[in-house]
Parts: C-alpha cells; sequence; structure tokens
C-alpha cells in the first residue's frame, strides 16, 4: 500500500496549507567557538533569540551559592547522542570542560541564548 493514498487508491488531499507561524524552523545546534546569536521575529510581534556558537558558560557553584562566567576549552560527551560530542554541539545534560573543571550544562541553550551548567 502507497503512503498517503486510501485502500480504494484514492488520494487524501491536505485541508488547508501550513501557515508561516505553524512551519517548523530548520534544527539549530549550539556549537562551541566564538559568541554568535541569532534573533528572529514571532508570531504577535515578540522576538526571539537563540544561540549559533559560543565558548562561555555561567557555572552556578552549590557550596557558595554564586554563579561564575567560565570558558569551554571542549565537549567531553553527550549521553543523548555521542555523535554531537565529536562535532562539539552543546546540548542539555552535555558534560563539558571548563576552566574550573567538568560542569554538565542544565539547560537547553539553542533556545535560552546562553549557556548554563553545574559542576560534575
Amino acid at each position: 500500500m502507497k503512503i498517503g493514498k486510501k485502500t480504494t487508491g484514492g488520494r487524501y488531499k491536505k485541508t488547508y496549507k501550513k501557515k508561516l507561524y505553524e512551519r517548523t524552523g530548520a534544527p539549530k545546534q549550539v556549537v562551541l567557538g566564538t559568541e554568535k546569536k541569532k534573533t528572529i521575529r514571532t508570531r504577535g510581534g515578540h522576538y526571539k533569540t537563540f544561540l549559533l556558537s559560543t565558548d562561555k558558560m555561567n557555572l552556578f557553584l552549590k557550596k557558595d551559592k554564586k554563579s561564575q562566567v567560565v570558558k569551554i576549552k571542549n565537549v567531553l560527551e553527550v549521553p543523548s547522542n555521542p555523535f554531537l560530542a565529536r562535532k562539539n554541539v552543546l546540548v542539555k545534560n552535555a558534560v563539558v570542560e571548563t576552566d574550573a573543571g567538568k560542569a554538565r550544562i542544565t539547560n537547553r541553550p539553542g533556545q535560552e541564548a546562553c549557556v548554563q551548567g553545574i559542576l560534575v
């Protein structure tokens, strides 16, 4: 049986075409490098800022209850996809090497325009 056809051979027709705000955007991966951000206009006249690349991280220190900005040296491992670590892609739960030691990313950098994490 062919996809998109009924058992009788008739075609399914779309009821309407997708609007611009319903369309999915191209996948964006935050890579390790000099900081680059992009801003897009969303529905309702609002704006979203997302990262394309960065080499800085807001590191939260539990013992001092303070945070500091540290430099990211390398992506060590990504539990969800090992291939992302080889490409130095920053995603949630990725373990990275920083100036302060190993840290785990706790936010979603592609959606929040910053990288935040805690020491491992």
